[in-house]
Parts: C-alpha cells; sequence; structure tokens
C-alpha cells in the first residue's frame, strides 16, 4: 500500500502526480484534495467547497494551476442550494509544478 489515508472522510478517486514525485488525490465525498510525498506521507490538504469533487490534473502556464473537476450526482435539491459550485471546474495554485503529458503513441 501505497498511502493510508486513515480516518479521511471520503473515498479516493482521482488522482495525478506533481513534479516533485507528490501524489495528489481526490476523495470524493471528503471536501479535499490530499498531497502524499514519494515516501507515503500526508503533505497538503486542500479543502473544496464541493462534497463531490471527481478528478485533479495539473495546467495552464509552466503547469502551476491545479484543476479540480466536481460533480452534482446523488446531491437532492437541498444540497444542491447548499453547494453552488457542485459540477464546477475548480482552480488553485498549490506551489508546484505538474508534469507534462505524455503524448499517445499510436
Amino acid at each position: 500500500m501505497f498511502v493510508d489515508i486513515g480516518d479521511a472522510p471520503g473515498n479516493p478517486d482521482g488522482r495525478t502526480v506533481d513534479a516533485e514525485g507528490g501524489v495528489w488525490v481526490v476523495l470524493c465525498r471528503g471536501r479535499t484534495v490530499r498531497r502524499f510525498t514519494p515516501a507515503g506521507a500526508l503533505d497538503a490538504v486542500i479543502d473544496v467547497p464541493v462534497s463531490r469533487a471527481t478528478s485533479a490534473a495539473f495546467g495552464g502556464p509552466g503547469l502551476s494551476t491545479l484543476y479540480i473537476t466536481s460533480g452534482r450526482f446523488d446531491l437532492d435539491d437541498a444540497q444542491l442550494r447548499a453547494e453552488p459550485l457542485a459540477g464546477a471546474l475548480l482552480s488553485c495554485r498549490p506551489g508546484v509544478r505538474g508534469l507534462p503529458a505524455t503524448p499517445f503513441a499510436g
């Protein structure tokens, strides 16, 4: 096992890796994105304003922006009113850069 999510709320969903080898894990239903060092230690936590964050990827100039997708699934009308950004594309600058994509070879 690479990391132990422990008692963190939510379920691991999407993930990405930064240029320093940090692994970013999106916790769907947990309202966070967590960065783990290459050794598996929790290094950073980004709180997000949605309960259904789904994936993450680096992009933008210098790959310095972390984009976080979110969904609206399983949310009732009251929850949707409480989470106006549900389903939105969120972004932040976590202070590390991502890795360039590997082109498809075939």
